[in-house]
């Protein structure tokens, strides 16, 4: 296993659904913990890069609805 961490910027706010689906997030394997910055401006991602790309993440994050910049 690869733990890799990749950080990226939001587009808005969180609200309650956006929480939801990072909770979604953390079921898809390979993802090991999402965390939103102190600045509510960016999540924190931290991932296993022998099973993910970074692209692949992004793609995941964009897919269960959060609002990735």
């Amino acid at each position: 296993m690869t733990k890799v961490q990749a950080a990226y910027r939001l587009s808005r706010a969180l609200s309650e659904p956006d929480l939801d689906a990072i909770a979604r997030v953390h079921t898809v394997y390979g993802i090991l913990a999402v965390r939103v910055q102190p600045s509510l401006e960016e999540l924190s991602v931290e991932y296993d890069a022998s099973r993910l790309s970074e692209k692949e993440v992004g793609a995941i994050l964009r897919q269960n609805g959060i609002p990735l910049a």
